[in-house]
């Protein structure tokens, strides 16, 4: 590409706009969640939708808006069924956890944690009376659930339950007029941007909505096929149903997050099994077993399923992809590692819609 001053204030002007709208998403991130999560609902709503539309109820066609009403009663009594079956896993197994007797429990782990505080004592020169491993342990986790750390919890859990309403509201109002009003949501988006850009937005709407609608079913099927596996596996191996199905659920969530997210899972699950060890088994047998259970299954995970979708379904590289979400985990944490991967392929989308003369973009969207 030539450099004049015509394609300089191009670039320059094209580089504020969009940092102009960055900035915006952000500001109203909660918004644009809202917006988009509706969007995504649409989009796997839309069969169902198209279905009903073209069903008689008499002699009159029924109109799209009882169309969309009962697809959105659909989806969300889907939604309601999964949770109704987990929650109330979750809160007793918390309520079983405020209530142990970590004491108790590290009784039946003494003689590991006795070899690990001797291996401390000759690594670090310490004597046999300057540290007590048992007792570190226990002060620690009296710290992290005490009466305040349960009242800060319940606290946490009444405001993300009205958080939770709000955002079930808001998105249940607007996937509804999204499943209504077919091609809604372009408009809205297309309506931003003027008459001579709206063709290459539309076709950048086209592919984000294609590549993002693997991507999320990719995800979704990979989390389910890790929550059967892992809880079927779990009980097979003796655990309780109810203990087996918390652990395949905090697994399938958690894998949601990217290498961090399986991670934190594991550690969380190993902790269910020294809680409530399997019938038969020590609490460290069990705390093993998990971990080499897990650890298998996600290593044929990371993979056979993973490059599959995190690569193949964005078409980008798996080196590229890696670093993606490096990066945003490292500006945003967990949130960025969440949201790395569909962010990055909205803006190799727009890149290639409004940049594709410059070489980078070539090389980066290429396969799109």
């Amino acid at each position: 590409m030539a450099i004049t001053p015509q394609n300089i204030l191009r670039t320059v002007v094209g580089l504020v706009v969009a940092a102009g709208i960055l900035f915006l998403i952000w500001y109203f991130s909660s918004v644009v969640i809202y917006i988009l999560v509706s969007a995504v609902l649409a989009i796997i709503g839309r069969p169902l939708v198209n279905w009903l539309s073209t069903k008689h109820i008499g002699k009159y066609m029924m109109p799209r808006w009882a169309a969309a009403s009962i697809t959105l009663v659909v989806i969300i009594a889907l939604f309601s069924a999964f949770f109704s079956l987990f929650i109330p896993l979750v809160f007793g197994k918390i309520n079983e956890f405020a209530q142990l007797d970590f004491s108790s429990v590290l009784a039946s782990i003494e003689e590991p944690i006795s070899h690990a505080q001797q291996y401390l004592s000759r690594t670090f020169a310490l004597p046999e009376t300057h540290i007590s491993l048992s007792d570190t342990i226990v002060a620690k986790l009296r710290e992290l659930v005490n009466y305040d750390t349960l009242n800060s919890t319940v606290s946490s859990v009444v405001n993300i339950t009205l958080s939770t309403l709000i955002a079930v509201f808001s998105i249940s109002f607007i996937t509804f007029f999204f499943l209504k009003e077919d091609g809604l949501f372009y408009a809205m988006v297309t309506g931003l941007f003027p008459a001579r850009l709206q063709e290459n937005v539309t076709r950048a709407l086209d592919s984000i909505t294609h590549l993002l609608s693997r991507y999320f079913a990719g995800i979704l099927t990979e989390s389910l096929i890790l929550m059967i596996i892992i809880s079927t596996v779990m009980i097979l191996f003796g655990m309780k149903t109810d203990n087996a199905l918390l652990i395949g659920l905090i697994m399938g969530v958690m894998n949601v997050i990217p290498y961090a997210g399986p991670l934190m899972g594991g550690i969380i699950s190993a902790c269910i099994g020294i809680i409530a060890p399997i019938e038969g088994w020590s609490a460290i047998e069990t705390f093993f077993a998990i971990g080499i259970i897990l650890f298998c299954i996600k290593g044929i995970d990371d993979f056979v399923l993973q490059p599959t979708i995190y690569s193949e379904r964005v078409k980008a590289h798996p080196l590229e992809v890696f670093l993606v979400i490096l990066i945003a985990g490292n500006v945003a944490g967990i949130e960025g590692m969440l949201l790395a991967i569909p962010s990055y392929t909205v803006l190799r989308v727009l890149a290639k819609e409004f940049f594709s003369e410059f070489a980078l973009v070539q090389k980066l969207t290429q396969n799109i």
